[in-house]
């Protein structure tokens, strides 16, 4: 099967297009109509080795390769359009490429997002994805947005995709109950898009959890100049992390990562706007501290006590 044959078998899709996408994949470059919109634009790569294992089910990286970049536009409260994919293989195998090209798109048509173009070689498994969306100037979530006295605020559960890493790791002793809970997290991660739109005009700040809470939250306090108190014992952890001693459950809540949950900043008179905004998206949210002026983080127990906590969030280039 040549580089030609490959994507028209496993990638063309001509009767998959939006009023957003006017030529997608078969020319030189995807012609895009944008909308009375600012267009979001983002990149992840995910390499073998080092963001999933040797191996991962197939399906199941087809999704969560794009669903890593639907989460950053979830960040923005950005609604998807498109998104072109660049693809390093070792070999053409087919049932290989049966089974990521159907997991992808099974979420691509979730969203409405389509696929305009891309690029493969052979090489190493690497799998990069560049993803389009769109949101209006007044409604982007931005990192730079948070304001003292706002609620800090986190979606769903927090810790089960460490804890599935963790054991097939073999960190810690292997629980097959648990890990069968746990590894959909870790997998299989659900970006949160409707959230994210749906909390448009209602948010100021927020950021996608890819790295843990702890590391991205700080990308917030930077950007805006601000500090915030966080209440660890409030981190709503995965039902499979919920069952394991409480160190552990404070340590890859708070910098596990790969949850591509949402954390987010929102004045306290919309509290019950925002929980509209949940109920509306499917999605339970949990108030964990508040933005202050001074700068920092600081974490605190359920007492209010200061704890003093070193939990390293990932880095690409540190992180063994």
């Amino acid at each position: 099967m040549s580089e030609f044959d490959l994507i028209a078998h496993y990638f063309t899709r001509p009767d998959h297009s939006t009023p957003s996408v006017v030529l997608g994949i078969g020319d030189d470059c995807a012609l895009l109509q944008p909308a009375r919109h600012l267009q979001v634009i983002s990149t992840d790569m995910l390499v073998e080795g080092r963001h999933f294992l040797a191996g991962a089910n197939p399906f199941a990286l087809g999704h969560k390769c794009l669903a890593v970049n639907l989460s950053d536009l979830a960040a923005m409260g950005a609604k998807p359009v498109g998104f072109t994919l660049a693809l390093s293989l070792p070999s053409v195998d087919e049932a290989w490429l049966q089974g990521f090209s159907a997991g992808l798109f099974a979420l691509a048509d979730q969203h409405g997002c389509t696929l305009v173009g891309g690029d493969t070689t052979k090489g190493p498994l690497v799998i990069c994805i560049t993803v389009f969306g769109e949101v209006t100037a007044e409604g982007a979530l931005r990192r730079d947005a948070a304001q003292a006295g706002d609620d800090l605020w986190v979606s769903g559960t927090l810790g089960d995709a460490r804890l599935a890493l963790a054991y097939r790791r073999g960190e810690i002793d292997q629980d097959s109950q648990s890990l069968a809970l746990a590894a959909p997290r870790m997998d299989m991660p659900t970006p949160r898009v409707a959230l994210g739109m749906a909390l448009t005009g209602i948010a100021r700040a927020a950021i996608d959890i890819s790295d843990g809470l702890g590391g991205d939250l700080k990308h917030i306090l930077s950007r805006s100049s601000v500090g915030a108190t966080l209440n660890i014992d409030m981190l709503p952890a995965g039902p499979a992390l919920a069952t394991q001693s409480p160190d552990l459950r404070r340590e890859y809540c708070l910098a596990g990562g790969d949850d591509y949950e949402l954390c987010f900043t929102a004045p306290v008179a919309q509290r019950a706007a925002v929980l509209e905004a949940a109920s509306s998206a499917q999605t339970a949210v949990t108030r964990i501290g508040q933005i202050d002026s001074v700068p920092g983080l600081r974490i605190s127990d359920s007492e209010g006590r200061a704890l003093t906590l070193s939990f390293p969030s990932f880095d690409h280039f540190t992180t063994p």
